[in-house]
């Protein structure tokens, strides 16, 4: 792959909105968990918004920058730390399980909501910015849509789990197979339609708001 700089730059705002969405949305987990009486988050320093908090070397960093710069950004998976809790501490396990678990991929779609609304409206005195936005608004869709993949150990295994009465042991069986599995079927062409064609459907109204405040 030929670094030239133009590719260093695009390649490292890239990782950084990256770095800043995958950080945000462990962050949400260890929030919601916290707010609904799980102090487990808030103990291992969890419930903050500084990015070392919930960095993963391979997940966050070496993964990320290893599809980006020598892959050439055509195949791209990254994790967080995974935000430990103690279900046990919830008045309402299930439920409030569940919530804890769609505050993350929430957290991606409000980042998207809201770089579509300040985007839009900072567009108009500076249309630099567009690029950065738009990235903004894409790569938080494509990781709420992704974590929500009901396929454990993602968010949306976690939310099936629930759903269908998954035992622990189904899920932690599941979970151990699930990553190799992910990553053979999403380069399956039906699956990558599929998991593209979600993505695009709910991107397209955030694009339109960014496009319609653009004005």
């Amino acid at each position: 792959m030929n670094l030239d700089l133009a590719t260093i730059r695009s390649g490292l705002l890239f990782f950084i909105i990256l770095v800043c969405s995958l950080c945000i949305h462990e962050w949400a987990h260890a929030f919601v968990a916290d707010r609904l009486g799980d102090d487990t988050p808030r103990r291992q320093g969890r419930v903050t918004l500084n990015p070392l908090a919930h960095l993963d070397l391979y997940g966050t960093v070496i993964f990320p920058l290893v599809c980006i710069f020598l892959l050439g950004g055509g195949f791209l998976f990254g994790w967080g730390r995974p935000v430990l809790i103690n279900s046990r501490n919830f008045k309402h396990r299930r439920r409030d399980d569940t919530l804890v678990t769609l505050a993350g991929p929430g957290s991606n779609l409000l980042l998207a909501l809201l770089a579509a609304v300040v985007g839009g409206l900072v567009f108009k005195s500076d249309p630099r910015t567009s690029e950065i936005f738009m990235l903004i608004i894409r790569l938080n869709v494509t990781l709420a849509v992704f974590n929500l993949i009901p396929l454990p150990p993602l968010d949306g295994g976690q939310v099936l789990r629930h759903a269908v009465n998954m035992s622990d042991e189904t899920f932690l069986r599941i979970s151990q197979w699930s990553f190799l599995v992910l990553l053979v079927a999403i380069w399956l062409p039906p699956v990558r339609w599929v998991i593209t064609t979600v993505m695009a459907l709910v991107a397209a109204p955030l694009v339109a708001l960014y496009q319609m405040l653009a004005r």
